[in-house]
């Protein structure tokens, strides 16, 4: 147990096993370590009082301990939603969002500082990437807003910062301790991973053998039109897109949900219904209507709820299942990437 540091929080049961027997430990001691972190929710070796007190001054050591400073919360006096704005170890910083609804809390998670995919409406993307978050990271926006509001987290949604299948293997990792019994043990069905259309990694993901839901960023339902708002668009077509989603309700029996963003006066016509409606059509799938959050540097409007209604009506009488996204947190900068960018240009 020597070299650079390594993340201790990042590692499964079974790899915290092999690492207690190189340090010549009982292999329990890999539960113990791990309940703390991902049951107790530890903040650092310290805390843990029935580890002896020479494994603990091994671990801190040789083992680095990620834990989330938070920088700003704000919460929104119409729903109580609450954003977070945390600092990581290395100074950079990222935004998670921690909604409350009847069936249980949800938070939103970032899977990356900043993001490359440049989608146009998008706050995050402004900035670029910067570097993906380790697996430690994502769960410990999930422990740090457990702790700090005092509630249990019942779902978690990947829709933060970033692009979660741009960090591939981080976000399965991510997923397999958030998920695992002797952690929080989250059910999979209540995790929702979202991806602005990584054709390949989708197909990836449907053999993992998750349950949980996958949602596609589609807002447009044209190629030509979604080029224009998606840089993504210039790699993978729709047609492809409708192949991989397919294959993903093959693979798990999990429906997949598309994301539309309704845009003022530019994909939110009866036209865009019903190019949509032709498009997902034979899909088991459920479609989220949402009214995009206005971002300063970029010139999109959100639709009128009269407009977004009949949108939605169109798609019923098709026999799609459609929602509107009800508007959370929207008078605390809603739209991911706000609150860092601001924090940014303080």
């Amino acid at each position: 147990m020597n070299g650079t540091k390594a993340d201790i929080k990042s590692m499964d049961l079974e790899e915290l096993k092999g690492e207690m027997e190189k340090a010549g430990e009982k292999s329990f001691r890999a539960k113990q370590l791990y309940e703390w972190m991902h049951q107790k929710l530890a903040g650092d070796f310290g805390q843990m009082t029935n580890i002896p007190k020479e494994l603990r001054e091994k671990c801190w050591e040789n083992y680095s301990f990620t834990t989330l400073k938070p920088l700003r919360v704000q919460e929104s006096k119409t729903d109580g939603t609450k954003k977070f704005l945390f600092e990581l170890a290395d100074g950079n910083t990222v935004e998670s969002v921690w909604m409350k609804y009847k069936h249980g809390n949800s938070v939103c998670i970032s899977s990356q500082v900043g993001c490359r995919m440049g989608c146009r409406f998008c706050a995050s993307a402004l900035e670029g990437l910067v570097r993906p978050l380790a697996p430690s990271e994502m769960l410990e926006q999930v422990y740090a807003i457990t702790l700090l509001t005092g509630e249990r987290v019942s779902n978690v949604v990947m829709m933060g910062m970033g692009e979660p299948l741009d960090n591939y293997d981080h976000t399965v990792k991510f997923i397999r301790l958030l998920t695992d019994e002797n952690g929080l043990h989250i059910s999979q069905r209540n995790v929702t991973v979202s991806t602005c259309g990584l054709v390949p990694q989708m197909k990836r993901l449907a053999q993992e053998g998750f349950q949980i839901t996958l949602a596609l960023s589609l807002h447009a339902a044209t190629d030509e039109k979604r080029r224009k708002l998606m840089p993504i668009a210039e790699k993978y077509t729709l047609d492809e897109l409708m192949d991989a989603s397919g294959y993903y309700f093959e693979k798990t029996g999990r429906r997949i949900t598309f994301e539309y963003s309704l845009i003022e006066g530019i994909n939110d016509a009866g036209e865009d219904a019903d190019a949509l409606a032709k498009l997902v059509g034979g899909l088991n799938c459920h479609v989220n209507l949402i009214p995009v959050n206005p971002v300063k540097e970029r010139d999109f409007t959100q639709s009128s709820p009269e407009k977004a209604l009949a949108f939605k009506n169109k798609l019923e009488k098709y026999g799609i299942n459609v929602t509107i996204r009800r508007e959370m947190g929207r008078d605390i900068d809603g739209a991911c990437g706000q609150l860092r960018r601001r924090e940014l240009h303080r």
